[in-house]
């Protein structure tokens, strides 16, 4: 791909796709028909900062194109390009950045099944085979191995996603499907302004898990014709229980009803916020001593005051609901099951750190969580709550949703800011960091779901409340993601300072335990005779591991070691960005050695085993970003924690 236009050209569908985003082109150097033009249209093009500052539709264009088609062509690439004023090159860089967008000419369904660690261990790789062998080229379905689809609860699972139809998703309500024009509709504050899609969706899914070889057939032939994916409920094994602080709405209150969340005390937080004052809900959440969930742990209350107080305009606020770890599903049943409450705390997000727009940036492999969101986003606005005067006092708060495309390394913050602005999903090298510099280089404030969510207790029960829950070390409650070999896998909700035991107790863990994986890929092993671990940050540092984001993925003696840390290294191979030599190279040598000794033991592995131990510690002293500095951990707890290699 050159840096000069080509002599492709799109066609008809794909031309009203982008426009559709864009709107009609305002001249023929954005690829209006020639022969229209007048003779100005020879001394003037768009340009300087007017094209730079739409930059950021690139992503969005490529979505529009990928579902209206199912690929993108070169042709349509052009084009777009030319709407945007972009290098064709850099485009390119873009488009095969993500997994879910391809430039090569594919069938316009593709069945992507889940082969991560919950789906592995429950059988994924038979059902790649049976599927394969059932849908050959003929049947215009292509079947991808996929990495987690943050499903683990229902694993194995399988999505398939169908472009250039209008028929609604087959697991959808009509409810949120009328309100929100579905999946394919626009995100809210896309676009120009002057060509808003439409309401109809532009790509139709179907979600079938835990996933049969004939369910996983119809929902990639037939998407329609699947059946209804379950309530979001049905992920939550404590529904019901009166003391739940999180998790109490789902499974209770209507998640597409706004009047059901303000009758379930939804908005209560908001209007408290009002009361006390952007410093003031500062002050509420730094004495809760609430931290980041997402892993690392973060003051909340730290990064929004040095956010706040940067002199420079605008804010910026980013809700990261990338979650892409394996064995994470937390934040999509919270927007699948209480997307309202996620609106709320945005925008009292937005209002404590100055903050006048808020990117929600979901991951692609959740098409309901985009759909209710997109519905709950439509419905807060038109009641009020967001838009120039939120509840009339007078703080103007707007949220766009935009959607991630298959890319684990978006969930790393600063990877995430370049991938809203249409560039390659990179890290960025710190410092600046993003409370100074940050999204469009502005200060910006980035949490993730359940971060967010949680300040809504702080506000309605007070910090002091809210703190007293958990351990002085670690407050407030926490939500994490159980699977693999349980009876009961899901979310709980439970306070900081249980210990794993107890949890692993809720949700009847089967016998001939062999390991538990604390944090997902990115985390580490613990033995069953250390369940005594309390599930604090603290805690977890103590004992030699990492709690991570919550996933906790329990293994017994059935499931082969050797080749559960294979999928974890190809895993890191797959989805490291490439921009660092440690890790793009050291994940690749990581993966040929587990290759080598996944068949050997003892002394016939020494060698290798001592070279997993030198590439792990330079790619967790050098790599760039938490991607290479974490892609060692699991296979290390494993040798040393369980000896997986004696």
């Amino acid at each position: 791909m050159d840096l000069r236009f080509g002599d492709g050209k799109p066609t008809d569908e794909e031309r009203e796709a982008v426009d559709a985003l864009l709107g009609p082109p305002e001249s023929s150097w954005e690829g209006a028909d020639r022969d229209a033009r007048d003779e100005t249209d020879l001394r003037w093009a768009r340009g300087g900062r007017e094209a730079r500052d739409r930059r950021d539709l690139l992503l969005p264009g490529l979505h529009a194109l990928n579902d209206r088609v199912g690929w993108i062509s070169e042709g349509a690439l052009d084009y777009l390009c030319r709407r945007l004023t972009v290098p064709p090159a850099e485009a390119y860089g873009v488009a095969t950045f993500y997994a879910m967008f391809s430039v090569r000419p594919r069938p316009a369904t593709v069945l992507h099944v889940c082969t991560d660690l919950a789906c592995a261990t429950a059988g994924a790789g038979e059902l790649c085979a049976a599927v394969e062998a059932r849908l050959g080229p003929e049947s215009g379905v292509k079947v991808e191995r996929s990495p987690c689809l943050g499903l683990c609860e229902r694993a194995p699972a399988a999505l398939a996603i169908r472009a250039g139809v209008s028929a609604r998703p087959a697991f959808e309500d009509e409810a949120v499907q009328a309100d929100s024009g579905g999946p394919g509709a626009a995100a809210p504050g896309v676009g120009n302004g002057k060509g808003r899609r439409g309401r109809e969706p532009r790509y139709a899914t179907a979600v079938t898990a835990p996933a049969t070889p004939e369910a996983a057939i119809t929902a990639a032939t037939t998407p329609e014709d699947a059946p209804p994916e379950p309530a979001p409920a049905l992920a939550v094994p404590q529904t019901g229980d009166p003391t739940l602080t999180l998790l109490r709405r789902i499974g209770t209150t209507d998640p597409t009803s706004l009047d059901a969340y303000r009758a379930a005390g939804g908005y209560t937080a908001l209007r408290r916020a009002f009361a006390l004052g952007a410093a003031g809900v500062i002050r509420e959440v730094t004495d809760a001593g609430l931290v980041g969930r997402g892993g690392a742990a973060f003051p909340t209350g730290r990064k929004w005051q040095a956010t706040a107080a940067q002199p420079d305009r605008p804010h910026y606020l980013v809700c990261n609901a990338d979650e892409s770890e394996p064995g994470t599903f937390k934040d999509r049943v919270l927007m699948e099951g209480d997307p309202y409450a996620l609106v709320e705390a945005m925008t009292i997000a937005g209002y404590a750190t100055g903050a006048h727009r808020g990117y929600l940036y979901l991951r692609g492999e959740y098409p309901r969580a985009l759909a209710r969101l997109t519905h709950a986003v439509a419905q807060a606005r038109a009641r009020g709550l967001l838009g120039d005067d939120v509840l009339g006092q007078g703080y103007a708060f707007d949220i766009e949703i935009r959607r991630g495309a298959g890319a684990y390394i978006c969930g790393e913050e600063t990877a995430l800011f370049n991938s809203i602005e249409g560039r390659r999903g990179e890290p960025r090298s710190k410092p600046p960091f993003p409370v100074e510099k940050g999204l469009f280089g502005k200060p910006t404030t980035a949490n993730n779901v359940e971060t967010l969510v949680n300040v809504l207790p702080i506000l309605t029960m007070g910090a002091q409340a809210y703190a007293a829950i958990g351990t002085p070390s670690s407050t407030g409650p926490k939500l994490f993601c159980v699977s693999g070999s349980v009876r009961r896998p899901g979310v709980y909700e439970l306070p900081f300072g249980a210990t794993l035991g107890e949890l692993l107790t809720l949700a009847g863990v089967r016998d001939g335990l062999r390991a538990v994986l604390l944090g997902g890929a990115a985390g580490g092993f613990v033995r069953p005779d250390e369940l005594g671990i309390p599930l604090t940050f603290e805690g977890t540092r103590e004992a030699g591991t990492t709690l991570g984001s919550g996933v906790v993925m329990a293994f017994d003696d059935t499931v082969p070691l050797p080749r559960l840390l294979l999928r974890i290294a190809e895993f890191f191979r797959d989805e490291s960005c490439g921009q660092c030599v440690p890790c793009r190279v050291g994940t690749v040598r990581q993966e040929e050695a587990l290759h080598r000794i996944a068949e050997r033991t003892g002394a016939a592995a020494a060698g290798d085993v001592a070279l997993l131990r030198e590439v792990g510690r330079a790619m967790r002293d050098s790599s760039i970003c938490g991607l290479g500095q974490t892609a060692w951990n699991a296979v290390e707890s494993a040798i040393d924690r369980l000896g997986a290699y004696e």
